[in-house]
């Protein structure tokens, strides 16, 4: 469902504000505006969004002792392994990369499944609810995904409550590695790493159509340096 992008100036000031009473630093003047007016916002198709949340959860499963044979299998089972990225294969396949980086993405499921309407939250001063392993995949029991998708109450979020979420992060992002180079206290139990992966989650998920959009990136082509 597409609709026209909110007022991307006031989405900034109510971002700049929640920001200050968090007691973090300020993007500074001129940060970059994520969209224009006149721009129009969509969700990627909630088919895609569950697939990137699928598999960041076996790539997560991984990281805590899941078996290779039974992700790869699972991933196979589940007529996934063309989604699954260079980087996250070699993971799976034999543990090759950054591992610390691959937990990691466990905030980035969690960004994926409030977007699915799985998540009642994304505060960005808690960590991931604890409900959260019960609303994925089932990879003890075998659960294949299309299974999972069927007892999946999916209700995706409104593309302008996405965008406005992730004008906030997308500002948070700066604030909170800003406050970790300073020493300064965060206002929460997670940290910039946590932030970065939600963050990152909502760029790929949420697709912006305007004269200054480029097509919508993959995963991997995410650009968080800004």
């Amino acid at each position: 469902m597409t609709k026209a992008a909110p007022d991307p100036r006031a989405v900034r000031e109510a971002s700049l504000d929640e920001i200050e009473r968090l007691g973090l630093p300020l993007p500074p003047p001129g940060f970059p505006l994520i969209w224009e007016p006149g721009d129009s916002i969509e969700l990627r198709p909630t088919i895609d969004i569950e697939a990137r949340c699928a598999v960041l959860h076996v790539v997560v499963a991984r990281c805590f002792g899941m078996p290779t044979e039974i992700a790869m299998g699972w991933l196979l089972g589940s007529h996934l392994v063309d989604l699954v990225t260079p980087p996250e294969w070699q993971f799976v396949i034999g543990a090759k990369g950054d591992h610390r980086s691959f937990v990691l993405h466990h905030d980035a499921v969690f960004a994926l499944a409030w977007l699915l309407g799985l998540s009642r939250h994304l505060d960005p001063t808690a960590p991931p609810e604890d409900r959260l392993m019960s609303q994925m995949p089932d990879l003890p029991a075998g659960e294949t995904f299309g299974s999972w998708r069927s007892r999946s109450l999916m209700s995706p979020r409104d593309p302008v409550e996405a965008a406005v979420l992730l004008d906030l992060y997308y500002c948070l992002d700066w604030a909170f590695q800003e406050a970790e180079r300073l020493g300064a206290d965060l206002p929460g139990e997670i940290g910039s790493n946590a932030i970065g992966q939600r963050r990152w989650a909502l760029e790929w998920a949420i697709v912006f159509q305007g004269p200054y959009h480029d097509k919508p990136a993959e995963w991997e082509e995410v650009d968080l340096s800004v």
